[in-house]
């Protein structure tokens, strides 16, 4: 490790920082160019950083000798976490002090020693960056912890300003301490504007005192549900002051989750009805058809229609299998995690896909490969859910290809398509519950928006995890990682 921080190094990266900002980009794109930046100048041989949601923490970016942690999660009652969140705000910890499996497969991995710094808003955490250093490194200086320190704080402001940040659905939000409450006059110009009313509008007191209430005046008494010009929705309610002058109290306050997850349930009530009804309005029809016109049906009609139904009950059954598990919050059938023959699962799950599906994939499978340790049966799920989601956004034809890897601690297998790709900004939110990256009334993909989030649940309880990134040359790479035997 360098005596000191390369501050040439720094300044260089951070103009390309500011360069990139300035050029339009936000949120992920720039939070991996942060940390591209920090390695080299810190001495490190890896960064990462850690989003905060209400279910605990998850990797989303990291470089050098920590990239292979992306996509880990950190559950909230971790051991590490519960440090992270509890103790000083820079801190220099050794992972070899922890006993969970993240901080284990750290240190047997040579990374003994890290920094520390928790990113805030308001005294609330958003997330925690690390800057990781090897065994034989020295202890890292008082420099290399501001910069750390500083860096850590640069992130919080981009969380702070919601440019692309927080990648998860159900992210770090800083929630307002009461209520939006203003009081206006008869002509609704604003007299008073508490704190909570300039967090909840972004408008500041100074902005806001003596200018006409900046959204609609419900009656009194009546609650008005109102969109603002950034999307955001606002629950606003009404009352008369007992004054002579006509003022009224205006109390609102931001329902934009609860918007968000009526459209979805509305909008998984619509589609889940459309995906069910197309495949059995397909098979009353050719088992109709069978039915009627049995006689006059040649052998290779018959075997076709039969081989139709056949094809489309699968399909009902998968979309089925989804339903029941997604509302069963665990994938039933599963025991304790074994050690089994990835390359043999994979190639099993690969014969049974649909024709089209598998005449389009190919295996690059090795000669050997470490046993990985899971459940078998539900791995043939992951790797079906994988290929059908590379296959729907790709266009009809297009190869998609199946890989294998392995490293000291895990064993892995990818996914590759050449499709649409996914934005940088999507590539956590793809695997929330019922969401589409084309979600609307009018979406170009058919699907519950269901795939993608039990497949990170079925990796998950068997002690791995599973991420999306770019392919070069375009496509998607999904990527799942297990422990090895």
């Amino acid at each position: 490790m360098p005596d000191r921080t390369d501050y040439s190094a720094l300044i260089a990266g951070q103009t390309t920082v500011i360069d990139l900002i300035n050029s339009g980009e936000a949120g992920l794109p720039i939070l991996n160019q942060l940390l591209r930046m920090a390695q080299p100048a810190l001495g490190a041989a890896g960064m990462a950083f850690v989003e905060f949601a209400p279910s605990g923490g998850r990797v989303i970016a990291a470089t050098g000798a920590a990239e292979w942690t992306v996509g880990r999660p950190l559950p909230a009652n971790d051991p590490v976490t519960v440090c992270l969140l509890a103790g000083p705000r820079v801190q220099c910890v050794r992972t070899d002090k922890f006993t969970n499996q993240l901080a284990t497969e750290l240190s047997d991995r040579g990374l003994r020693r890290m920094v520390v710094c928790r990113a805030e808003i308001g005294g609330h955490a958003v997330g925690s960056l690390h800057a990781l250093y090897r065994a034989g490194d020295e202890e890292p200086s008082p420099e290399q912890r501001e910069v750390v320190n500083y860096l850590g704080s640069c992130i919080a402001h981009m969380y702070g300003d919601q440019s692309g940040l927080p990648v998860h659905g159900d992210g770090p939000v800083v929630a307002a301490l009461a209520d939006g409450l203003a009081v206006v006059d008869r002509d609704a110009h604003v007299r008073l504007w508490n704190p909570a009313a300039a967090e909840v509008t972004g408008r500041p007191f100074a902005e806001a005192i003596n200018q006409p209430l900046p959204f609609p005046l419900p009656p009194s008494g009546q609650v008005l549900d109102h969109r603002l010009p950034d999307g955001r929705w606002l629950r606003i309610t009404s009352g008369e002051l007992p004054s002579p002058g006509g003022l009224r109290v205006v109390t609102f306050r931001d329902i934009s989750d609860q918007q968000r997850h009526d459209h979805e349930r509305d909008l998984f009530v619509a589609v889940t009805s459309h995906e069910l009804r197309t495949p059995v309005t397909v098979i009353k029809g050719y088992a109709d058809t069978l039915t009627d016109h049995w006689e006059s049906l040649s052998e290779p009609e018959r075997r076709q229609a039969a081989r139709v139904i056949g094809q489309r009950a699968n399909e009902l059954a998968r979309l089925l299998d989804r339903l029941l598990s997604s509302a069963a919050e665990q994938w039933p059938g599963d025991g304790p995690p074994v050690p089994f023959d990835l390359t043999g699962t994979l190639r099993a799950a690969v014969s049974e896909l649909p024709t089209e599906l598998r005449r389009r994939t190919t295996l690059h499978l090795p000669a050997e490969l470490p046993r990985a340790v899971g459940h078998r049966q539900s791995l043939a799920t992951v790797l079906t859910e994988l290929v059908t989601n590379a296959g729907k956004y790709s266009q009809p034809g297009s190869k998609i290809d199946i890989s294998t890897g392995a490293d000291g601690q895990t064993v892995c297998f990818r996914v590759s398509d050449r499709g649409i790709g996914v934005r940088p900004e999507h590539v956590e939110r793809a695997f929330d519950q019922f969401w589409q990256g084309d979600s609307g009334d009018r979406r170009r993909y058919p699907g519950t928006g269901l795939g993608l989030y039990l497949v990170r649940r079925i990796v998950e309880q068997q002690n791995g995890w599973v991420f999306l990134r770019p392919r070069t040359g375009g496509g998607t790479v999904a990527e799942v990682r297990l422990p090895r035997w």
